[in-house]
């Protein structure tokens, strides 16, 4: 989707967001720095910002009717066809076009994206027919990524190839095609739907956290323009001419500037000594800001870069890339930077005497010794629940056991993650069979189609008039790929938070085993959900998202106390499942509990409830977990009841880590290595 031809609210105009606005002037600049990733709440103007970048370019020069926009003064990059007239000196016309915004839908297929080869063409004539996608548009423009943390993970990868290698490669059944795709990447989200992987979110170059503007006078300036731009856009736009040119003829200086720019091997060492001090992974961030550092020199008019430019970049570069713990939001705090420098200026005056300035700061001192979590009050080794509520810290997550919801029809579903087998409705996945096609011919299986057009070769021969081919294959010979792939389930967790779980620390136990396999969904890519119970109902403190850092949140800051509506929480989490599922989706339904049901819903016996509930929830096909938290010598046994009337998988909390099975296994293994020794 391109931006041209309409009025797009002017970059001039936007209030505030000043380091948001410099990410995007840099990469336009100096696209070798490698993009930028906008992250923030919802409604501050990254999508708007983004848009409105595109009419502050200058128009560029490109080879007439090429459909990748090729530089005819970069005759390394040209496409095929274009290099091919040139090297037999053909004269390339050319035109001017403006930059624009091309817009990479969540939706989109890869073939959308990478473009794609007619391969029953290339079978029947011998031609390779390349139809172009969303990354032959992108060469030479600007390439956004609205959402960027919804897309599918493959389609990730391959657009941060591309923007790495500046050429995007097609490989279809042998035949492959490749053309030029340098674009500027530009991604937005919402963290709250979701994160990226964190070796995705480092080949991002810059990161900006945008939030709302909190000032009043701010955010009524922010309004008027708006309203006027909404009431008479023509006029709003040539009220910023002036503006708008004199942000784009900075643009320009500083593109004809940037190659002058000159670093000195000092503050190259301070950009070492401020990645080593924020201990980030790899070399990326170190070239990176570089880079970028370079670029903000020239955008001032300078021609040497400062420390004020080197500790701005830092403040683009870092954050996405501090090393973190699951669950943690990125964050940075402006002093770590600032000590990171000071650091640095006492390291250059005490060198001589002492070499191990560098140890100044060890972050490390500030990490474990405040990070054990403190004791654990005694409490009483009561059932019955407390008459208060308790808040309890989780037990530090483990490794849990793989757990997956088997798919039971032959549906093909579109959606990426690692958790549950299913058919692809794309390109993506392991071949495993054949079908007829149902349309055109979009993913050939080229042994299937040889072998349904085999036993009719003689007689096509014998037929057929002019020149052949070595084989002759005709539309009802075509096979289509069954590929299987595997995609993440939307997972319901129903949490017992009653006062029964307080006896003998169970709810730390409880919380432990729900942080564990929030952290295995957020690694499967996972949508999760929560239904907590407790007192006389159930809430649903977190309908289905991908975020699971917000479950995480929500779990941290659950209290603890009163009786135990199980009935309730199943019910609602049915509910939940039933009214949020998407045609794709593979539900999960993961109850923890004791299962001491004492508060009805119906007025009838709570736990009968509970389990006629639990028969509905079997009934409607979803596959479910039961993970029973009971310890101790008084078990009722409950949970279990609940688990075979749902026909779910049945799990004692202590059976959930992966850890025990694997030591078990090796258990076993010496205590029969131990027989065999003695038997000889």
């Amino acid at each position: 989707m391109q931006y041209q031809n309409k009025i797009v609210y002017p970059f001039s105009a936007i209030v505030g967001q000043d380091k948001m606005k410099l990410a995007l002037i840099l990469n336009v600049i100096n696209p070798k720095i490698g993009g930028v990733l906008l992250r923030g709440e919802k409604g501050t103007g990254k999508s708007l910002t983004v848009r409105a970048l595109a009419n502050l370019l200058p128009e560029v020069e490109v080879i007439t009717n090429c459909p990748f926009h090729c530089d005819p003064k970069n005759l390394k990059d040209l496409c095929d066809a274009c290099a091919s007239k040139n090297a037999t000196n053909t004269k390339l016309p050319t035109t001017k076009r403006v930059v624009s915004v091309v817009e990479l839908p969540v939706g989109a297929t890869e073939d959308r994206l990478v473009g794609t080869i007619d391969i029953e063409k290339a079978i029947k004539t011998g031609e390779k027919h390349f139809d172009p996608g969303i990354l032959a548009q992108a060469n030479r423009n600007l390439l956004y990524i609205d959402e960027v943390n919804l897309l599918d993970d493959h389609l990730v990868d391959v657009l941060l190839d591309v923007a790495a290698m500046g050429v995007n490669f097609v490989e279809r059944e042998g035949v492959s095609f490749s053309h030029p795709s340098h674009f500027v990447l530009i991604g937005t989200m919402n963290p709250e739907e979701g994160e990226l992987r964190p070796q995705l979110l480092d080949r991002f170059a810059l990161s900006v956290e945008v939030k709302g503007i909190p000032y009043r006078e701010a955010r009524a300036e922010i309004i008027r323009r708006r309203i006027a731009f909404e009431s008479n856009p023509s006029s709003f736009v040539a009220s910023t001419t002036d503006s708008q040119e004199s942000i784009r003829q900075k643009i320009l200086s500083a593109t004809v500037l940037l190659p002058k720019v000159t670093l000195s091997s000092e503050l190259l060492d301070l950009i070492t000594q401020i990645c080593t001090d924020f201990a980030v992974d790899g070399h990326r961030a170190d070239i990176v800001m570089y880079k970028t550092a370079c670029t903000i020199a020239a955008y001032n008019g300078r021609i040497e870069v400062t420390e004020e430019d080197i500790k701005e970049a830092a403040e683009l570069v870092l954050p996405h890339r501090q090393r973190r713990q699951p669950f943690e939001e990125p964050k940075m705090e402006q002093q770590q930077i600032n000590d990171s420098i000071q650091n640095w200026n006492n390291n250059k005056q005490t060198q001589p005497q002492n070499n191990d300035g560098a140890s100044n700061s060890d972050p490390s001192d500030n990490d474990s010794s405040n990070n054990d979590a403190p004791d654990k009050q005694d409490k009483q080794n009561n059932p019955d629940e407390p008459t208060k509520e308790q808040l309890f810290q989780a037990d530090e997550p483990y490794t849990v056991k793989p757990l997956s919801a088997p798919v039971l029809d032959e549906i093909e579903r579109h959606g990426s993650g690692r958790r549950s087998k299913i058919i692809s409705d794309s390109k993506r996945g392991h071949y495993v069979a054949s079908m007829l096609p149902r349309g055109k011919v979009t993913d050939l299986a080229f042994d299937a189609t040889f072998r349904a057009a085999a036993p009719f070769q003689k007689r096509r021969k014998e037929v057929a008039d002019g020149p052949q081919n070595a084989l002759l294959i005709e539309r009802c010979d075509m096979r289509e790929k069954i590929r299987e792939t595997k995609m993440g389930n939307l997972i319901m967790f129903v949490v017992d938070a009653s006062g029964s779980m307080a006896a003998e620390e169970r709810m730390s136990a409880t919380k432990g085993a729900v942080l564990s396999l929030l952290l295995d969904a957020y690694q499967r890519r996972d949508r999760v959900g929560m239904v907590v119970f407790r007192k006389n109902s159930a809430e649903l403190v977190l309908p289905p998202t991908n975020s699971v850092e917000l479950a995480q949140k929500h779990l941290t800051n659950l209290p603890t106390g009163g009786r135990t509506p199980l009935a309730h929480g199943l019910k609602l989490g049915l509910g939940a499942v039933v009214s949020s599922i998407r045609t794709d989706d593979i539900p999960l339904l993961v109850l923890v509990s004791d299962g001491r049901a004492n508060v009805n819903l119906y007025g009838g016996d709570p736990v009968e409830e509970a389990k006629n509930i639990a028969y509905e929830i079997a009934s409607k096909g979803i596959q479910s977990i039961t993970i029973d938290t009971e310890q101790g010598f008084l078990n009722f046994g409950l949970v279990k009841q609940i688990s075979e009337t749902m026909g779910s998988k049945y799990l004692r909390l202590d059976e959930l880590r992966a850890a025990p099975i694997a030591s078990a296994v090796r258990t076993q293994l010496i205590s029969d290595l131990s027989n065999i020794s003695t038997n000889n």
